[in-house]
């Protein structure tokens, strides 16, 4: 159980395991784990429970963690490139000056996790060292790492290397980024509330339908970063740290620039796509416009901005919106059978009497075309009486929304969380629910 270098058999892992596992219950012979500089290379440490662990400056190269416990563990220093660490629980971990260029980290829980500068080790000839003198600085890496859904709440990452790190659907409220290099990082979805990128770098990011309402970005950088769909504050869009970012852009002349793509794409419905154009007004700016009634059938309006818009009885059926800002958008009943809601932000939308069930493609086809939702943010959104048969839910945030008299048949509800949310007379029959957040019984 010493701080000895060098490397372990799974057979002596599994001995040092079983005398952790007897630790950890306070039973007899039990002994915290001490891995310290240990060379636990290609092992396999599925499912184990080195919570508390020592495991500082040990090598974990292409180690297999998924779903292993490793919160409060010391990890300083450790080698952690190309191990998966799929759905690992890492809550308040030191991961202090760890590498992790190339981890799997998919899923995985690192909420208040350490990966700020480490100043004991480094890496040389690639092996572990001691420096030779005390300011010697390592840095938490995570270049090139998947970190796609992992929860990142509250970490403390500054001046760590993020780059070209896969962040899509990651949970970043409160995370502490200060000074940390985020080059062509992919922030796609992400929860940014309250977290601070005060200096760090986000050249060439992309942070469409990114949320960072509250996010401190002082002298960051944003050159060529893609906001397109993210949720900002108004402070933050009159930030001159913008000016090099890549943001929704307005047209010059809204009604008759409107007027003739919606007429051009009406005839590109009517005939069937032979004539006239169909509609793309992705990217564009449209908030607080009045479009009731408008026909924008399979449209492509990714990452368009409706912000406070009215599309009251509008037909949008399979219409593609993801990653889209449609926050207090009023969608009362609209035609959005089919339609593509991925990632989209709803907060506070009026869906009243809305259609999101599915579309039969053919008539004679059993094929169906299903709302897509998954991952939507509907936090307060009014969905009265809306038609959500069928539709895919999962991952959703519903948190206070009005579902009363929803249709909710058939629906996929996986991990969605329905914390606050109204269900009075909803139907959920035949409804997924695996993993359903805050559903009352």
């Amino acid at each position: 159980m010493g701080s000895q270098s060098g490397k372990l058999t799974q057979s002596q892992l599994n001995a040092i395991l079983l005398r952790h596992q007897a630790f950890r219950k306070s039973q007899p012979g039990g002994v915290r784990a001490n891995l310290k500089l240990r060379d636990l290379s290609h092992l396999d440490l599925s499912g184990i429970d080195l919570s508390d662990a020592d495991l500082s400056g040990a090598k974990l190269f292409s180690a297999k963690l998924t779903g292993a416990n490793l919160q409060n563990a010391n990890l300083y220093a450790a080698d952690l490139r190309l191990a998966n660490l799929e759905k690992v629980d890492l809550r308040r971990a030191d991961l202090r000056g760890a590498c992790l260029r190339g981890a799997v980290l998919t899923e995985a829980v690192l909420v208040e996790v350490d990966l700020r500068d480490g100043t004991l080790l480094h890496y040389q000839d690639g092996s572990m060292r001691e420096h030779s003198f005390e300011n010697g600085v390592l840095t938490a890496e995570l270049t090139s790492a998947n970190v796609r859904g992992a929860d990142m709440s509250r970490a403390k990452v500054a001046n760590a290397f993020v780059m070209q790190t896969d962040m899509t659907d990651a949970i970043l409220r409160g995370t502490k980024f200060m000074r940390a290099n985020l080059t062509n990082a992919n922030l796609t979805g992400c929860d940014l509330t309250d977290a601070d990128l005060s200096e760090a770098n986000l050249t060439g990011a992309k942070l469409s339908g990114a949320v960072m309402t509250g996010c401190a970005i002082s002298r960051a950088n944003f050159t060529n970063a893609v906001l397109i769909g993210a949720i900002l504050d108004s402070a933050q869009l009159r930030s001159p740290n913008l000016q090099g970012a890549v943001l929704a852009k307005g047209l010059d002349n809204p009604e008759a620039e409107l007027t003739v793509i919606l007429r051009s794409h009406l005839a590109w419905i009517e005939s069937g796509g032979k004539s006239g154009r169909r509609a793309d007004l992705s990217t564009v700016d449209l908030s607080g416009r009045k479009l009731d009634g408008v026909n924008l059938s399979a449209a492509v309006l990714q990452c368009i901005t409706l912000r406070g818009a009215s599309l009251s009885g509008a037909t949008l059926a399979i219409a593609d919106l993801s990653l889209s800002d449609l926050r207090k958008a009023d969608f009362t009943r609209a035609d959005l059978r089919g339609v593509n809601f991925e990632r989209a932000t709803l907060n506070n939308a009026d869906l009243t009497g809305a259609q999101l069930g599915p579309v039969h493609i053919q008539a004679s086809s059993s094929h169906v075309w299903r709302a897509n939702l998954q991952r939507a943010r509907l936090g307060m959104a009014i969905l009265k009486g809306a038609d959500l048969r069928k539709a895919n839910l999962s991952g959703a945030s519903l948190v206070g929304a009005d579902l009363s008299g929803a249709n909710l048949s058939e629906a996929d509800l996986t991990g969605a969380d329905l914390t606050g949310a109204d269900l009075d007379g909803a139907v959920l029959d035949g409804a997924t629910l695996a993993e359903v957040i805050g559903l009352r019984e």
